[in-house]
């Protein structure tokens, strides 16, 4: 009888660790199949025969939000190459110190040339509840990662909920209806609950925090893995270009909080404000010349953000019938409704230079689609390790950029490459869409005032 007993413990036993375990494994599953990006080596990316070698380089931002950045140059996998490179003499025009790839050259040179419509228009429109109110589980825990180790104690850090009678009704009414979601689907926003947070109320700003451990699973874990020989990367590169793509598209939108670690340091020198001890980067000029420039760590960073830039654009283009749809709802704030409109109707959101990046990249998808579905996948990812950043600020900022960034990828891939179906957009997703191209394009002004400072 004894034995019995302690051979039916045992099971139990192992019954039960088996059952943690799979519960363990269910949690994770979506990342067991993602590969580290080992092509990020720590060292210094400053050898120019390493440039001849990889004319396109993915920046490298160890931020959250707009906190503190160590930033980390690396080469960039040969995998994550966009188009065909090119030998030619580059363009006389500012954008050619951007980027030497003619295919982005007239794409930036517009951008160049409208941002400061697009800023202020968008910057009007985002005004909006529509588009500004979000509501977060800003105490969600992180599934991937010690949260104790990076802990912010700053005031700068904090956010707070807007009161219920803030909320307009209708809203509510419109995230609960829109709350159900595909199991195989992409990003998923938190489910509703009472507490909305306004992104204008706390706007994104510098904050101090240092989330280079959250970019750093970013980059080894999330990102495409470049783990492979010379010829398998070149037969990847042939046969799966999206990820690529994905991997630039990423890094765009890091560029976007490179540049506004930079604007933050500027900010405080023209106001006076003491740097902490903590705070090692003083001089906004050096440090973007060493996050953003041309000769700096990461060279094609600039290029980058303007390239998540332009699928952007697109995206919000052809996102158009259903912004246009909520707008003539009554969901939308009627003192914006009439910009929102006019900005919708810019011919640069259809110009064949802009949608060219988005075009290139739903080429490349159909080219080769059966593996999209990590696309799906990893975007989800982007926004669940937002749950492991500590600054509440910084969480919120970053689970809208990283929606907004899913939105863009959905807009333009669907499920099968050929693209989603922009009225089976959600408000949320409208919202952080709309929310990152503000985003996109106040780093774009930042970057042009500090190359006609030079």
């Amino acid at each position: 009888m004894a034995k019995v007993t302690v051979r039916f413990s045992t099971f139990i036993l192992l019954s039960l660790g088996l059952f943690l375990w799979a519960t363990v494994a269910m949690r994770t599953n979506s990342l067991l199949f993602i590969g580290g990006c080992s092509a990020f080596s720590f060292s210094s990316f400053s050898s120019s025969q390493h440039l001849k070698q990889l004319p396109f380089t993915w920046t490298r931002l160890d931020t959250v939000g707009t906190g503190t950045t160590t930033t980390t140059s690396s080469r960039i996998p040969s995998t994550t190459r966009l188009f065909s490179s090119s030998s030619s003499s580059s363009s006389s025009s500012s954008s050619s110190v951007i980027s030497s790839n003619p295919d982005l050259l007239p794409g930036i040179e517009l951008i160049d040339q409208y941002n400061a419509q697009i800023q202020d228009q968008v910057d009007q429109i985002r005004q909006a509840s529509y588009f500004r109110l979000f509501c977060v589980d800003i105490l969600a825990s992180c599934e991937y990662m010690p949260q104790e180790l990076f802990e912010c104690y700053s005031e700068t850090c904090e956010v707070y909920p807007v009161d219920d009678d803030d909320v307009p009704s209708v809203l509510r009414t419109t995230d609960y209806q829109e709350k159900d979601f595909d199991m195989d689907g992409w990003a998923r926003w938190d489910m509703p609950s009472n507490d909305y947070y306004d992104t204008e109320e706390f706007p994104e700003g510098y904050t101090g925090y240092d989330g280079s451990e959250i970019w750093k699973f970013i980059h080894e874990k999330i990102c495409f893995d470049d783990n492979k020989s010379q010829s398998q990367q070149q037969q990847q590169q042939q046969q799966e270009e999206w990820k690529a793509d994905f991997n630039k598209a990423v890094s765009g939108v890091h560029a976007v909080i490179s540049a506004q670690v930079a604007r933050g340091i500027q900010d405080k020198v023209e106001s006076g404000e003491e740097f902490t001890a903590e705070e090692v980067w003083r001089d906004p000029k050096m440090e973007f010349d060493r996050r953003l420039g041309p000769n700096g760590e990461t060279p094609m960073a600039m290029e980058n953000l303007y390239f998540a830039y332009m699928l952007f654009l697109s995206a919000i283009a052809k996102a158009q019938p259903k912004l246009l749809a909520d707008c003539q709802s009554g969901k939308m704030d009627g003192a914006q409704t009439g910009m929102l409109q006019t900005f919708l109707s810019l011919p640069l959101l259809t110009d064949p230079a802009i949608q060219g990046v988005s075009k290139q990249f739903q080429h490349h998808a159909l080219a080769s689609p059966d593996n999209l579905w990590e696309v799906r996948m990893r975007s989800r990812d982007l926004l669940r390790i937002m749950n492991c950043v500590q600054c509440n600020k910084c969480r919120l900022h970053g689970k809208v950029a990283m929606m907004g960034l899913s939105t863009a990828l959905q807009i333009h891939l669907g499920t099968d490459g050929n693209g989603g179906d922009p009225n089976r957009l959600n408000r949320v997703e409208l919202a952080a869409l709309v929310s990152t191209l503000y985003k996109l394009s106040s780093a774009v002004d930042f970057c042009q005032k500090m190359r006609s400072s030079s």
